[in-house]
């Protein structure tokens, strides 16, 4: 029996994958089924079903989508060049890319133009990892570890620069950042860091709980990259960590101990976190709060803009109507949730 439970905050949901959720929730409701989305609009398991079964196909590549389809692009980032084969073959595409990983990307463009080697440090073939390497194939090489370094060899030395996957664990990123300027004096590194502020909340809030708890439950899918992180972050603590994609799979701990703390990687929905505390049953529920999270992501531009040139079209076609409120539909869309979005569907 657990007698304390610590639901541990910020957890689940970050703006980039709300943003998208909401995105594609809106896709449906505009367009006809099906709707093509490349790659998994986040990386969770029960929110990629939740789309299947309302009519969207996930596909791997710009070949597999009909001519003059609906197609979306994923929050994790696409290169130029898939991208532009899906502008080629859709007949309305939205990209619904956090602005995390567009910073990255436009970091890559830059330094590339300037003829400095990119030493990007991600996890092969992961989405984003892909997207971001498609920037700049030739001025880019990717680095998993700092023994990874030992074959880097960069054309100029003084010209290296040090770019990274935004849901990478923090230690992931220390490590090869610090063997990396001893290598080179010169390093380039962004003046913002590029991981994810959500990625690196949720991490340090474990890292302060941690010596409070004997265990914690991460929620969250093993396609998540952050979730993952911070699974990792917690083992570097030596404290016990299960990471769950579902309530069932709480039925496999044996010992969860007397005191449990649970969190959320970014595209975890709350409902499955909820699921779980009430299948524990604690004697006592606590809350910590290691910092509020405020950030709000718009939905895409290419959304905005169908919406904006409907309504144009409307009060043309209706002129004594009062459809001219613009962008009613998204005024509240800061107060709209994908939670919300996701119970819709």
């Amino acid at each position: 029996m657990v007698d304390n439970l610590i639901v541990i905050n910020p957890r689940g949901f970050c703006a980039g994958v709300e943003m998208a959720i909401k995105a594609l929730s809106w896709m449906l409701k505009i367009f006809p089924t099906p709707i093509y989305c490349y790659h998994e609009i986040v990386h969770n398991d029960w929110i990629v079903e939740v789309f299947k079964k309302n009519g969207v196909i996930f596909v791997e590549s710009p070949q597999e989508i009909p001519t003059d389809s609906v197609a979306m692009l994923s929050a994790h980032g696409t290169s130029p060049e898939i991208k532009e084969r899906f502008l080629k073959k859709s007949s309305i595409m939205i990209d619904s890319v956090c602005p995390l990983v567009t910073k990255v990307h436009h970091e890559a463009k830059t330094l590339s133009e300037k003829r400095t080697h990119i030493i990007y440090v991600g996890h092969s073939g992961h989405d984003e990892a892909v997207g971001a390497m498609g920037v700049a194939p030739k001025s880019m090489t990717l680095i998993e570890s700092p023994e990874d370094l030992n074959k880097f060899i960069p054309e100029n030395p003084n010209k290296v620069a040090l770019l990274a996957q935004t849901t990478l664990a923090i230690s992931e990123w220390d490590n090869i950042l610090e063997r990396s300027k001893d290598l080179y004096p010169n390093l380039i590194v962004p003046r913002k860091s590029d991981l994810c502020y959500a990625t690196t909340n949720r991490q340090e809030a474990a890292k302060e709980i941690a010596p409070e708890v004997d265990t914690i439950l991460v929620v969250g899918s093993s396609t998540s990259s952050n979730t993952k992180a911070l699974v990792k972050t917690i083992n570097n603590l030596d404290t016990e960590v299960y990471m769950l994609n579902n309530v069932d799979e709480i039925n496999k701990i044996k010992n969860l101990g007397k005191r449990v703390a649970i969190t959320a990687g970014a595209s975890a929905p709350d409902h499955i976190v909820q699921e779980i505390i009430n299948k524990i049953n604690p004697k006592k529920i606590e809350y910590f709060i290691n910092t509020e999270e405020e950030e709000y992501f718009p939905l895409p531009i290419e959304l905005r803009k169908i919406y904006k040139n409907t309504e144009v079209l409307l009060n043309q076609i209706f002129p004594k109507s009062k459809i001219n409120k613009s962008n009613r539909i998204f005024a509240n869309d800061r107060e709209w949730t994908a939670t919300d979005a996701l119970v819709a569907l």
